[in-house]
């Protein structure tokens, strides 16, 4: 602990463990610069090799890598289906055969080869088992593998009793789950083509057509039933392609109820998401109703564009994934406020890069303008300040941990205190640091960070995961009293 640092540190860590791997669809030629896919000629390859070479040459594959996997046939199989237009249409393969050639479209890929960072942390579904003192908690990590390729993952651990840290055990076989299509929300489309200003007589008409909740089916019905003078207007087919894309951001996932949630990986799956799914702010939201729920925010990118992205389940075992909307939702680092305030749902962001607003969820589902809240004016975070995750509710406000970046792009942990009922006033803030990156946590992928996506009260004291230098995961503690005493009222 550096004599900056308020937070004590604990001692176990979080650390890359290149042992975590997934199966991806593997097509020679198109990692290339240029790309010119080799698949017919492999697949001609395969087809030269007989019965009997092909079935033992399945069996070695599967007695090399079935232990890494669960149910490696099926995804050799799926992986079959997805490049079977390059087997000819006379050749009729055996199942050994078809099992094959998804082999050889398939490797492997370890999701947190790189690093693993950024955790939010959130009470456990299952908090059975456990003595006084202790709560169980879930953990989600950034994972950071081959070509900077971010996907979400969980560990599970138990705090205390006391400053008492246990990081259950992360082995076994991973899954990405089944990916399924949802029901499309007209609010949400609406709210899209709304910030990509596409407005026009075929969007009002569609939108008109369909229901609230809808379907792909619902969607060309709709189209069918469209005026034929509309449909041949030059803007029709690209105004209905940017609609579909828009419905194609929404998705669902869903994990068997007996695969632990540490083996669960939520990997990107459409093309916003395409270069990673990175720094989900998990919150346990409790609604109006008092039912409790998990939601996250998380920032979608695809390679040239971030936008930030919802993740809403009852019980991180199924996933329903949406895009944000409005102008609050145009860069990363949203974070949710864990219930409805003076009856409105309401966010921190940072639109403009540098600066924590407050911003609400109005009747349109878009995320309004944001009023600013905390600016950069310390020396440790003049170059820009943003949220470390959800406002925590305490008996003295709001409580919301935040980071600033100063002199060498070094980052530090700080805090604000936000009123109760008036969450746009920042009634305290910490003067200094509350975490700084100290020894060997300064050495990384990114040095000099330290970052977390949320953290969470028990026992009375602020309980702070955080990545150090976008390369491993660190723990630290700090007694809720403690914090608010050395906290003064705003400059």
């Amino acid at each position: 602990m550096t004599d900056r640092d308020l937070a004590t540190r604990l001692g176990p860590t979080l650390t890359p463990d290149p042992r975590r791997v997934i199966i991806k669809l593997f097509v020679p030629g198109e990692d290339a610069a240029l790309t010119r896919t080799r698949a017919a000629a492999l697949i001609d390859r395969i087809l030269l090799l007989d019965h009997d070479q092909a079935t033992e040459m399945l069996q070695q594959t599967l007695r090399r890598f079935g232990g890494r996997h669960h149910d490696l046939e099926a995804t050799f199989a799926h992986h079959h289906d997805l490049i079977r237009h390059r087997v000819p249409r006379e050749v009729d393969l055996s199942l050994p055969a078809r099992l094959l050639v998804g082999a050889y479209f398939s490797h492997e890929y370890a999701v947190e080869g790189a690093a693993v960072c950024n955790p939010s942390v959130i009470p456990h579904p299952d908090q059975s088992g456990l003595h006084s003192g202790q709560l169980r908690v879930a953990i989600s990590l950034r994972q950071i593998g081959e070509g900077h390729l971010s996907s979400l993952g969980f560990a599970t651990a138990v705090l205390g009793p006391g400053s008492d840290l246990h990081i259950a055990d992360r082995s076994g076989t991973l899954s990405v789950g089944r990916r399924h299509r949802t029901h499309h929300r007209r609010d949400l489309l609406a709210a899209g083509l709304a910030d990509d200003a596409w407005d026009n007589e075929v969007t009002a008409g569609m939108l008109r057509s369909l229901p609230e909740r809808f379907e792909d089916d619902d969607f060309e019905h709709a189209i069918a039933q469209f005026p034929p003078d509309l449909l041949t207007r030059t803007t029709t087919q690209p105004t209905l392609e940017e609609m579909r894309r828009a419905t194609r951001l929404e998705y669902a996932v869903t994990f068997p109820a007996d695969l632990p949630l540490h083996r669960r990986i939520l990997w990107p799956a459409t093309a916003a998401e395409c270069n990673g799914m990175e720094d989900a702010r998990f919150v346990r939201i409790v609604d109006e109703d008092g039912r409790p729920s998990y939601r996250a925010t998380y920032t979608a990118y695809d390679g040239q564009h971030i936008r930030s992205h919802l993740i809403a389940s009852d019980d991180l075992r199924h996933f329903e994934i949406t895009p944000m909307r409005g102008p609050a939702a145009v860069n990363k680092g949203m974070a949710l406020f864990p219930r409805p305030v003076g009856g409105r749902s309401l966010a921190l962001c940072r639109s403009d890069g540098e600066t924590i607003g407050l911003t609400a969820l109005d009747r349109h589902n878009s995320w309004q303008r944001p009023i600013p809240l905390h600016t950069p004016h310390r020396d440790w975070e003049l170059i820009q300040v943003g949220n470390c995750g959800s406002p925590i509710e305490t008996g003295f406000g709001w409580l919301v941990l935040t980071h600033g970046v100063g002199p060498m792009r070094d980052y530090a942990i700080g805090a604000i205190l936000l009123d109760s009922h008036e969450p746009h006033r920042v009634i305290a803030e910490l003067p200094g640091p509350l975490l700084t990156a100290d020894g060997a946590e300064r050495e990384g992928y990114v040095p000099n960070v330290v970052y977390s996506c949320g953290s969470l009260l028990h026992d009375d004291a602020v309980w702070l995961p955080y990545g150090a230098s976008d390369t491993r995961i660190g723990f630290a503690r700090v007694p809720l009293d403690t914090l608010i005493k050395e906290m003064r009222p705003p400059q």
